[in-house]
């Protein structure tokens, strides 16, 4: 095959009309042999015709050479062939006038009609010279032989140059066609191998985005509530030792559950990362479009890559950990509780955390309304925190923000088709609301 978008145009290295040079010296070749023959043929028509010899002559070296122009003119060269068929010149331009003008992509009315003359000027010519010859010789022969034998030549000399050159023709234009859908299946295998990479790039951005996710949600809640109470910790050390111990055990506990849910969460990812290495060094081009869909799928679903969990009947025990970190947290719960789907759950369960972990940031100490609702056809979660009382800096816990805790909360609730609306309160605090459907 071709390079890709190459289109198969033969490469003009001849002159004038000729592609090629070999094209050409076969032309002046075949043109210079008919004009040698009409020539010498014209010399006995001269006699016929009672006209100097010399001008047959120069006029079959004229209508010989006409063949020279036979890729550029082929009607032109037919037509000139039947027009000196009663001179009995140029048999060698007829028949291969008439392969050219086969061979070529004229429409087939034309070649038909061309053909059908010269065939029936032959035909004429040819049985008009041989009743002629059998006048002069004084031959006997049947009255069926003069029209079989003027037939059979007509017939010889027109049909076989006739459907050489259509067999030759059609099998060219075969050919291109068949170049043409080589290189145009070409063109979309390449495009296909682009827009697999595209959509494989899109996909391994968007798991590195997911898992990004999953890594906020699993660290930073933990690891804040850990700061809060190594915060409390450092206040109370030396005025209440068995609250300190409280804190310290509650510390150690967060960072015993923090680290085992990374430690499942990357033995998910090494193993999953082995098997999609083994995957790519298997799988041909043809199905790297649909492992890139199946990753985008996997990518935009419900979360069942990475380790399955947490749900909403854990929500008591987070507010709990909140509660116990020193937030005073107001939990109610709407409607008839029952189970999800997992993503929902745990998509549900993501944006009450991520929002408790953004009070203990940014709001520490503040009263928070925890809302969860079971509706027929979707969940809905609400988490509003109060204004945080005034603290003095050095019992603030200074935890950061990276910025990236809304953001993905929305494009968790986003993947589920759901609704995610986030922002301050009149009265001075935040609220965050989600609404999921059920059915996701």
């Amino acid at each position: 095959m071709t390079t890709t978008g190459e289109d198969h145009v033969p490469a003009r290295g001849g002159p004038w009309w000729w592609d090629r040079r070999r094209g050409a010296v076969l032309d002046v070749s075949l043109g210079v042999v008919s004009a040698l023959e009409c020539a010498a043929e014209g010399v006995p028509f001269a006699r016929d015709a009672g006209i100097p010899w010399a001008a047959g002559v120069v006029f079959g070296l004229l209508a010989g050479s006409v063949l020279v122009v036979r890729r550029r003119w082929p009607i032109a060269v037919v037509l000139v062939a039947i027009a000196i068929t009663p001179a009995q010149m140029g048999f060698l331009m007829g028949v291969v006038g008439l392969y050219t003008l086969a061979a070529c992509e004229l429409p087939r009315r034309i070649i038909g009609s061309l053909a059908g003359m010269s065939m029936l000027g032959t035909l004429i010519v040819t049985f008009v010279r041989l009743r002629q010859d059998m006048v002069r010789e004084d031959l006997g022969v049947g009255d069926w032989v003069l029209p079989f034998a003027a037939i059979t030549m007509s017939v010889g000399a027109t049909a076989p140059p006739l459907l050489l050159g259509l067999y030759v023709g059609q099998r060219r234009r075969l050919m291109e066609s068949l170049r043409e859908r080589a290189d145009s299946l070409e063109r979309e295998l390449q495009l296909l191998a682009e827009r697999a990479e595209e959509r494989a790039e899109w996909a391994r951005g968007e798991e590195r985005t997911r898992i990004a996710r999953e890594m906020h949600d699993v660290v930073a809640h933990r690891v804040s509530l850990m700061v809060v109470h190594a915060a409390a910790l450092q206040a109370v050390a030396r005025k209440d030792p068995e609250k300190a111990v409280k804190n310290a055990a509650l510390v150690g506990d967060m960072g015993r559950q923090a680290l085992t849910e990374l430690r499942e969460m990357l033995g998910v990812l090494r193993s999953g990362g082995a098997g999609a290495r083994a995957e790519r060094a298997s799988v041909p081009l043809a199905a790297v479009g649909v492992a890139a869909a199946a990753a985008a799928s996997r990518a935009a679903g419900d979360g069942e890559g990475l380790a399955e969990g947490p749900f909403l009947s854990e929500l008591g025990e987070l507010i709990g950990q909140s509660e116990a970190a020193g937030m005073v947290v107001d939990l109610s719960v709407e409607g008839e509780e029952r189970s999800y789907a997992a993503g929902v759950e745990q998509t549900a369960f993501r944006v009450v955390q991520e929002a408790l972990t953004n009070v203990h940031k940014h709001a520490a100490g503040a009263k928070t309304y925890v809302r969860l609702a079971h509706r027929v056809s979707e969940v809905a979660m609400q988490v509003e925190n109060e204004p945080p009382p005034e603290v003095s800096s050095e019992s603030s816990a200074r935890l950061p923000s990276g910025g990236n805790g809304l953001v993905g909360m929305k494009e968790r609730v986003a993947a589920l088709g759901g609704v995610f609306v986030s922002g301050p309160t009149d009265a001075g605090g935040f609220r965050v609301s989600a609404v999921i459907p059920a059915s996701s």
